[in-house]
């Protein structure tokens, strides 16, 4: 069938790569110093590389082709990360290739069991629909809710000069429970740490002790809203993330107690079975006991 397909001019390209990530369908790569179209089938036609081509290597033309398969699209998608899932989404929605659109959410809905991501998070943020955090101004566009994995190597015990025992022992970003994305591949098989809100502000060894070698999300269980999402949050962490073990750290308020109630919900309502460690914490900071439940 005739369709609109990218035309790389090879004179022109200089093989800088900046057209690449810009290819949500993951039709572009770079092979032997140029960027090279690798299949018809999932090049949508719709150009969003093209405006990041410094070059202006990248062209529309109109050929035979393959038709473009979504399924196939999306297939390659998930493997990717929420993300990318979501940004691929959001470009057809952009350009009104509505068709396009259903049919990968319908994708979605039918290997649902296989995502590592929750599917109303792909459907809440390609509609824009906002959670009760992201009203108040957080969430969405906002840069701080970039996922960022920071460098191992900055992880190397400082120089005692220099920091001393007051090494970071944080290794990403965000960590706000609302914010998170439990299909980020910092979350996978890793330890995590559900730290209420007030605990680290008490513990004088929150890093180096409770922190070291975990993953954290942060969260006030009295003044958060949008529990529910926090507990579908927890479930995909268990059963998609597949943490190893899950360390929940209160305060010794009673409303804290509601932190630790949510993680138990989840590991009920999970289809795997997770460690939980409850560590309840004065408000002087003392450690008022440590148990498994």
């Amino acid at each position: 069938m005739e369709r609109d397909i990218l035309k790389i001019d090879e004179d022109l390209c200089n093989g800088c790569g900046q057209c690449v990530p810009n290819c949500h369908e993951g039709a572009l790569q770079i092979i032997d110093s140029k960027v090279r179209l690798i299949s018809d089938l999932m090049c949508d036609g719709l150009g969003a590389c093209i405006g990041h081509c410094p070059e202006g290597a990248i062209t529309i033309e109109k050929r035979e082709a393959e038709p473009y398969n979504e399924s196939k699209v999306m297939e390659t998608m998930i493997s990717k990360g929420f993300n990318t899932v979501l940004a691929h989404l959001r470009h057809l929605k952009e350009h009104q290739e509505i068709k396009f659109l259903k049919q990968g959410l319908a994708y979605l809905i039918e290997n649902e069991s296989k995502l590592p991501f929750m599917i109303n998070d792909v459907k809440n943020a390609v509609h824009q629909i906002k959670s009760p955090n992201e009203e108040a101004g957080c969430g969405g566009g906002c840069p701080g809710s970039k996922t960022v994995i920071f460098d191992p190597a900055e992880f190397k015990l400082a120089d005692s000069k220099a920091m001393g025992p007051f090494q970071s022992q944080l290794k990403h970003w965000p960590v706000q429970l609302h914010l998170i994305n439990p299909g980020a591949s910092h979350f996978s098989n890793s330890d995590l740490l559900v730290a209420a809100d007030c605990s680290a502000f008490s513990l004088v060894d929150f890093h180096q002790k409770w922190l070291i070698n975990k993953t954290l999300v942060i969260a006030c269980p009295k003044l958060d809203q949008g529990k529910e999402i926090y507990l579908q949050k927890f479930i995909s962490l268990i059963d998609q993330a597949k943490v190893n073990t899950i360390t929940v750290l209160i305060m010794e308020v009673p409303c804290c107690g509601g932190l630790l109630q949510l993680v138990e919900m989840a590991i009920a309502r999970a289809t795997r079975k997770v460690p939980v460690k409850a560590v309840v914490v004065g408000i002087k900071g003392e450690i008022l006991s440590v148990e498994w439940v």
